[in-house]
């Protein structure tokens, strides 16, 4: 799955299932200050990471993790 097809899936679902605005979706947007997401919405995340993509995450994937793009690039990594 190339990049592209997962940048789509991931925005996709901020829309559809976190009801983020799609003008607050860039890859530089902070996870928890732009697009609003908490705790819990980390949670659901990762069970719709994992819906959508067949992968595991756990909660050290996510050490360094700010920005949408370094959500790209940690779902890219385990993808591959």
């Amino acid at each position: 799955m190339n990049k592209e097809v997962i940048i789509d899936k991931i925005n996709n679902f901020l829309i559809d299932e976190f009801e983020v605005e799609s003008e607050d979706i860039s890859p530089e947007a902070n996870l928890k200050e732009t697009l609003e997401l908490d705790s819990l919405d980390f949670v659901d995340l990762v069970v719709a990471i994992e819906a959508n993509f067949s992968i595991k995450l756990i909660g050290e994937d996510f050490v360094g993790v700010v920005t949408l793009e370094d959500f790209y690039n940690l779902i890219e990594r385990k993808l591959s």
